[in-house]
């Protein structure tokens, strides 16, 4: 398998799991505001599930850029001077309709409202159709095409790579960055 086969790979790999620790955390947040998970017998949103899941997902929104950015596309400058922040979002909120209209189809089209039914529409099968249109559309619109680099160098920091105050504390491969300018 060749090297860009390889770093596709290693990228839908950490965009899984980032995506999977974000999912986790709306999870969470989504299950106490609608069924009070456990922890209350009044929930805030009880009524609410859209608005619920809204709320929640912005909270693992946050958290899916801050990995994705840092971690998963460390290796791919962001598209935009305020670091693809903008586009992140805009692309976030647009493709949280996918999960939304699973939920709602779920809730109005079919009638359930039971836990298992909200979490298995919005949370498990939204979700997923979610991931696969943000992972494309992320490395199209948000973040660069990575320089050319060694495999080794996309999967480890290794101890050449430096930092400068012109990169705000990105590492930068050598060559690279304002020292190489």
């Amino acid at each position: 398998m060749g090297e860009g086969w390889n770093r596709l790979l290693t990228e839908i790999g950490r965009f899984a799991a980032v995506g999977g620790i974000a999912t986790f955390a709306a999870f969470l947040v989504f299950n106490f505001l609608v069924h009070g998970l456990y922890l209350t017998s009044d929930p805030w949103l009880s009524g609410r599930p859209v608005t619920a899941f809204v709320l929640a997902n912005f909270v693992g929104m946050v958290i899916s850029y801050r990995l994705s950015r840092y971690w998963t596309f460390r290796h791919r400058p962001p598209q935009h001077a305020d670091g693809g922040r903008t586009a992140y979002f805009v692309i976030n909120t647009v493709t949280m309709i996918i999960p939304m209209a699973c939920l709602w189809f779920s809730r109005n089209g079919l009638g359930l409202d039971d836990p298992f039914a909200d979490n298995l529409s919005g949370v498990v099968i939204g979700q997923l159709l979610g991931q696969a249109a943000r992972f494309y559309l992320f490395r199209e619109y948000v973040f660069q095409a990575p320089a050319e680099m060694h495999l080794t160098d996309f999967m480890h920091w290794t101890e050449e790579q430096t930092t400068d105050s012109s990169t705000r504390g990105r590492a930068q491969q050598p060559g690279h960055g304002a020292a190489a300018d």
